[in-house]
């Protein structure tokens, strides 16, 4: 689908996005169709429940003397505001319906005068584009009123190129969404370790650089905790390494991002049920959403230093697969028992985080995991759950996920939770039983952090969405990423 930015002129096809505020006061534009319809869109309100708030919608077929086909009014609350997220959510909303009725052209009326003008207009047309995201490439039997009808979408703004050079940062965040997206949404006979590391490789055409370390380099650097995740796997584990220079005189160092990357998760040993286990394909969405985000970060050419690696494995049941009750020692020299195969994502992001630390010196870590069940027991799947050493780098973290519509909701750490994972045989184990089970695979996580400012985000209950959502189609969601954009970009990035 193509959108384009003009001025603000009515099209000779198709359907039109009008607004209006609340109380049915309608805009300019609205006001005017009104009157050229003979009040065919005010006569259309008072016999609906349509009042013009923030998200309503109502489609009302154009009078034939009329060259468009389909007005459809949309609610934009008291005043309009500015906040980014509810325009990002308009622009979903009226991809849809145009969509849902078939239409191929379509344009939406902004009708906001001011210095906010540009930025709106660019934040409708972001919603638009992350909503017309498809999984489609396994379909071969769609009917084409399956498919999506839309091929372009205008945004009519008073000032078309200011609109259109804000919106062009946005376009390569929706990139690095839809990257994401794709690699997520993959099944795991496609997506394992050696072709999610290409996968990462084709940032290098956009000055990332990549570097793969194999099972060999890793050995060598004592990583036996995540070596030991992919033993019993036929696919070799790989660590992925990228790196965007965007500010090369910066004296700090960069910012670090390190994604989960168990590119199919049976359990191991501890296997899981057969029913849903089709589901972990995406348990490598921690290490997907890294992997876009460095797309996003230098698609945009973001004027920050950042990290970004990703612990590729396969966890399975074999011969030569871990078992519960063994230890090994991670690449800080801690011991680890396993006594749960299936809590594996922690043991991956222990030599990772080691690692990153160890060689980048970064200002922050943040790393992204599908780590536990149990953060869906406690937040369901309208938080994320953020664990952090560092209260500014929570703030932060909240700020930017309101800001973007990614929730957060912090949990504790504590002592007390940390002894739960003293081990009598190792210094650590991997479990800590059935109660606090997110908490304590944070816990778990913070010993191989020292001082580093850190957050953990566990994106188990927010990574899959089962229904569509203004800008997350159902699927993939490639949540965390959208946030961490915006972290960079409103806290860390040159200006």
């Amino acid at each position: 689908m193509k959108i384009t930015f003009a001025a603000p002129r009515l099209p000779h096809s198709g359907s039109v996005a009008v607004p209006v505020m609340e109380e049915r006061v309608l805009g300019p534009t609205a006001a005017k169709l009104d009157k050229e319809s003979g009040g065919a869109l005010t006569r259309a309100m008072a016999a609906s429940r349509f009042k013009g708030k923030g998200e309503e919608t109502l489609a009302v077929l154009a009078p034939a003397h009329l060259e468009i086909g389909r007005v459809l009014l949309y609610g934009v609350g008291k005043e309009g505001g500015t906040e980014r997220g509810p325009w990002q959510n308009r622009g979903g909303n009226l991809l849809a319906q145009f969509n849902a009725a078939g239409e191929k052209n379509a344009a939406i009326v902004l009708d906001h005068s001011g210095p906010e003008e540009a930025a709106i207009a660019a934040d409708l047309a972001f919603g638009a584009r992350l909503r017309s995201y498809r999984f489609d490439k396994y379909r071969t039997k769609e009917k084409p009123e399956q498919k999506p009808s839309l091929e372009e979408l205008a945004i009519l703004v008073e000032d078309p190129a200011a609109a259109k050079r804000v919106f062009q940062p946005l376009e390569k965040v929706a990139e690095g969404v839809f990257f994401a997206r794709d690699l997520i949404s993959e099944p795991a006979n496609v997506i394992y370790p050696e072709t999610l590391a290409e996968a990462a490789r084709s940032l290098e055409k956009l000055g990332v650089e990549v570097e793969v370390l194999d099972e060999k380099q890793m050995k060598k650097l004592g990583m036996n905790a995540l070596l030991g995740v992919g033993q019993g796997s036929a696919r070799p584990p790989r660590l992925v390494v990228m790196q965007w220079k965007g500010n090369p005189k910066a004296k700090n160092g960069p910012l670090a991002f390190i994604g989960k990357g168990v590119t199919f998760d049976t359990g191991g040993i501890s296997i899981k049920p057969a029913s849903g286990m089709e589901d972990m394909k995406w348990d490598m969405a921690g290490a997907g959403v890294v992997i876009g985000l460095m797309k996003a970060l230098a698609g945009r050419k973001a004027r920050v230093n950042a990290v970004g690696i990703a612990g590729l494995v396969e966890n399975m049941p074999s011969g030569s697969a871990q078992r519960p009750g063994d230890i090994v020692i991670s690449m800080s020299g801690q011991s680890i028992e396993v006594l749960n195969t299936d809590a594996e994502g922690r043991l991956v992001l222990a030599d990772a985080l080691w690692y990153c630390q160890n060689r980048f010196k970064p200002q922050f870590m943040i790393n992204l995991a599908t780590l536990t069940g149990a953060i869906i027991v406690s937040l369901g799947h309208e938080h994320a759950g953020l664990f952090s050493n560092n209260d500014e780098l929570v703030e932060r973290l909240v700020a930017s996920g309101k800001a973007v519509g990614e929730k957060l909701w912090r949990m504790p750490l504590a002592e007390a939770y940390d002894k739960m994972i003293d081990s009598d045989a190792a210094d650590v184990k991997n479990i800590g039983g059935r109660d606090a089970g997110s908490i304590t695979a944070a816990q778990f996580l913070q010993r191989f952090v020292n001082n580093v400012p850190w957050a953990h985000l566990d994106i188990a209950g927010t990574t899959w969405s089962k229904k569509d959502a203004p800008t997350v189609p159902k699927g993939a969601t490639a949540f965390g990423l959208r946030l961490l954009d915006q972290l960079v970009a409103e806290y860390y990035e040159e200006r």
